[in-house]
């Protein structure tokens, strides 16, 4: 994809009275209006131009407060060749935090909205459209967290700033998320109109005839989720809350919370006019009665309540500058013993399953003196054409660390597939220095090559594991691609993990990318007791997949079984199968009916294979809602339970819970309600009411809410994890690449000598017919661009 640029006539130079900067040059594009995941560099130049032209905006000598931020300059070229090196910023502009961009596609509009300014006319249009940062007046953050999920508030005012009272712009809203992080809830306040979101069904939506085609909304790499709004007046304020929940990381005995939001300098108000509030809020609510330790913030907190499992902090400032900083906290609630309990909760009045909840969790401890398990290990490391270069690369890097970090008595072997297997050893290898050495060369020495074939590797590893009692077998299983037979080889699983005894193989996955089906390595990790974890960007592999090999290389406790749970009428637990406890807590929820003992007991095998029995405390679940809580981990439980037995009202079930807890899943949509403001009688005008009561509501389509259940042609082609195929196109660049197309067409059919040449032998029927043809094609390709523009402009009216 070519860089960002704004397209100018070839003679123009700008000339401001008070500011100057290099021009840029025209250049074609394929920009798509909404990027897919790989273009987050494009983003990033998009706002640098934006930058750029935001240095023809004149605030006035009396009521300039500060100097606007300077943005490294770009210098101009001469070729097409060269403009992309020319336009790569050394600064990135990804969103650091909440924020908001005005689209400009037409610079002229560029100007303060309070002060008009002589600007030059600026001829052409930015293709793409370049984003400038809106200024901020006010930014506020409520975090509550509950047990290891965090549920984020963030509300802010933005002013469109960079556009001239008289014309408008569409504006872009960027919400980048920590770990794990899903959109929930988004609500826009502008002059014109109101925007909200909702969940609906697959099948609501096609009922919903207002429902607009056109595709909003896109996951930028960095879990970034991006969105657009129409028609916003230049000068006016847009109003934005968004709430998403994450999870908190888990490190050091440690839960730590990483909220984005480090502000950029370009987005304090140039002319100071009111006070810039920041504001945060911070509840932690651990669900244990042991006191919380706070250890690390990144901003002033001061605490403002304090019990037994719970804390508050509140923050707030008058600040000359925002938040340079992200927001991290980090507290402890463990003890030096494993420790667990167990939360009830009735359903609400209006719960589609009336049946109780429960959530049951357990914490490893800090007690380093208990004997570690003996581990026998087998890596299953995908080696598909898709895996090439980075995702491959930072792979081999991350087992060769973990090699290092067995303990002496562990066995391990590698096994590397494609269409085939390519093993270290025939069998399991003690991890000595010299085993570890080997298996270091000959894993450097792999190439990416070929298709997938997942049954044969996972075959081949249950048959050199779990032979003896002395060890826990682990199965590590490392893949970017989705293969055809997902579902026999789920029930092949099933098949030899049946016994569930110690012996039974521990499965932990980790999906790299979006187009390996995720619920399927779900599920495989559900049936053998062990963990998931996915690296949707190839540049987060290197944290994410290190993260759950350490975990998972750190049993605790194995074979976990809740007695109370036989004694109850009926319950159902979500995953099925309690995983074993390895380096950070185990939380598992469910819906029962009958009643709980007010202690249960908790069971499961040491590493000298003796039983562990915990006493657990069963309370119930005040403070904490756990249906909101447990909602992302039922929802991915059941889905991967209804894609496996392709079973309908499992589907329907799920879709209920994602309409009632408002999260996303595969069976809901997320749509972009837009109401329009109706501007009221013109004798009764106040400043403060230019528009009034909402009508003409329309439904607007969000997606990439969801994973997916794999794409099995991108993974048969051997594309790479992150590259995705442009799909929507803006209406200029339509334009623009249709008389592209048709004039491309004609130079390279119609130019060449052996075209003229064939025409001049041609009889005058076969000229009359092709004359015809050509003129019927024309025609077809004319009325073509004239829906698309027909079909945008009749977007823009509305």
């Amino acid at each position: 994809m070519t860089p960002n640029i704004v397209k100018r006539h070839p003679n123009y130079r700008h000339h401001s009275r008070t500011h100057s900067h290099s021009d840029c040059q025209i250049s074609p594009s394929n920009y798509s209006g909404d990027l897919p995941m790989a273009a987050v560099d494009d983003f990033s130049r998009s706002v640098q131009i934006g930058l750029q032209l935001s240095q023809r905006i004149c605030y006035g000598k009396d009521k300039a407060s500060m100097i606007a931020p300077k943005v490294p300059s770009m210098k101009k070229s001469l070729s097409s060749s060269s403009s992309a090196s020319s336009l790569r910023s050394p600064v990135s502009h990804r969103p650091s935090a909440p924020m908001v961009y005005a689209v400009i596609v037409d610079p002229s509009t560029v100007d303060n909205p309070d002060i008009c300014s002589y600007q030059p006319y600026v001829y052409g249009r930015c293709d793409p459209p370049a984003l400038v940062p809106l200024h901020m007046h006010g930014i506020a953050m409520e975090v509550e967290c509950y047990l290891d999920t965090a549920f984020v508030s963030v509300s802010g005012t933005w002013r469109v700033h960079c556009v001239a009272s008289n014309a408008w712009c569409d504006c872009r809203i960027a919400i980048p998320m920590g770990e794990q992080g899903s959109v929930l809830g988004i609500e826009v306040e502008t002059t014109r109109r109101s925007y909200s979101t909702k969940f609906v069904t697959l099948q609501d939506q096609k009922d919903v005839e207002k429902v607009t085609t056109i595709k909003n909304g896109f996951l930028m790499k960095g879990n970034t989720y991006t969105f657009k709004i129409s028609q916003v007046d230049g000068g006016s304020y847009v109003h934005v809350n968004v709430r998403w929940s994450q999870k908190l990381t888990y490190q050091d005995h440690e839960f730590c919370l990483s909220i984005p939001f480090t502000f950029p300098a370009h987005v304090v108000p140039v002319v100071k006019r009111t006070s810039n509030k920041e504001k945060v809020s911070l509840n932690v609510i651990s669900g244990m009665e042991t006191e919380i330790m706070c250890n690390i913030s990144s901003h002033p907190l001061t605490e403002t309540r304090r019990q037994a499992g719970e804390l508050s902090f509140s923050y707030e400032a008058d600040v000359q500058k925002w938040s340079n900083d992200d927001f991290y906290f980090c507290f402890s609630v463990c003890s030096d013993d494993i420790f667990a309990g167990l939360l009830l909760q009735s359903p609400s009045l209006n719960d589609y399953d009336q049946r109780d909840m429960f959530c049951f969790y357990l914490f490893p401890g800090i007690n380093k003196a208990t004997k570690p398990f003996r581990k026998e290990v087998v890596f299953l490391v995908d080696i598909s054409a898709s895996m090439q270069d980075a995702p491959l690369e930072k792979t081999k890097e991350t087992v060769i660390s973990c090699l290092s970090e067995l303990n002496h008595g562990d066995s391990f072997n590698i096994i590397a597939f494609n269409g085939d297997i390519k093993s270290f050893s025939s069998s399991l290898e003690f991890a000595t220095e010299e085993g570890i050495t080997n298996a270091t060369e000959w894993i450097t020495n792999l190439i990416a090559e070929g298709g997938t074939n997942l049954l044969l590797p996972l075959k081949q590893a249950f048959d050199i594991i779990g032979k003896t009692g002395e060890s826990i077998p682990l199965i590590f299983l490392i893949t970017d691609g989705a293969v055809e037979d997902e579902k026999d080889i789920c029930n092949t699983i099933k098949d030899r993990l049946l016994d569930g005894g110690i012996n039974c193989p521990r499965i932990c996955t980790v999906g790299i990318g979006s187009y390996c089906n995720h619920y399927f390595l779900q599920m495989l990790a559900h049936m053998g007791r062990g963990c998931y974890d996915a690296a949707y960007d190839v540049d987060t592999i290197s944290e994410r997949l290190p993260q759950l090999l350490n975990h998972a290389l750190s049993p605790v406790l194995a074979n976990i079984t809740l007695d109370a749970l036989q004694n109850l009428e009926s319950h159902e637990l979500y995953p099925f199968r309690i995983p074993d406890l390895f380096g950070r807590p185990l939380i598992v929820s469910g819906r029962y009916r009958g009643n709980f003992p007010d202690i249960v007991k908790a069971r499961g095998f040491m590493a000298d294979m003796s039983t562990y029995v915990i006493d657990v405390k069963v309370r119930n679940a005040k403070s904490i809602p756990l249906d909101k809580v447990c909602a992302r981990r039922e929802v991915d439980s059941l889905t991967a339970h209804a894609w496996l037995d392709q079973n309908q009202q499992l589907e329907e079930k799920v879709a209920k819970m994602s309409l009632q807890m408002g999260v996303p899943s595969e069976y809901t949509s997320m749509i972009l309600v837009q109401g329009d403001r109706v501007k009221p009688p013109i004798d009764s005008v106040l400043p403060e009411e230019k528009y009034s009561k909402l009508e003409n509501h329309k439904m607007i389509y969000l997606r990439n809410l969801s994973v997916g259940f794999g794409n099995l042609m991108a993974s048969v082609d051997g594309v790479p994890p992150g590259i995705q195929e442009l799909e929507e196109k803006e209406p200029a660049g339509m334009m623009m690449q249709a008389a592209s197309s048709v004039w491309g067409i004609f130079l390279d059919r119609c130019c060449c000598m052996c075209c003229i040449q064939a025409c001049s032998r041609m009889n005058d029927q076969c000229a009359i017919v092709m004359t015809q043809l050509c003129t019927a094609l024309a025609c077809l390709e004319c009325l073509n661009c004239c829906c698309e523009i027909c079909d945008s402009c009749s977007d823009l009216c509305s």
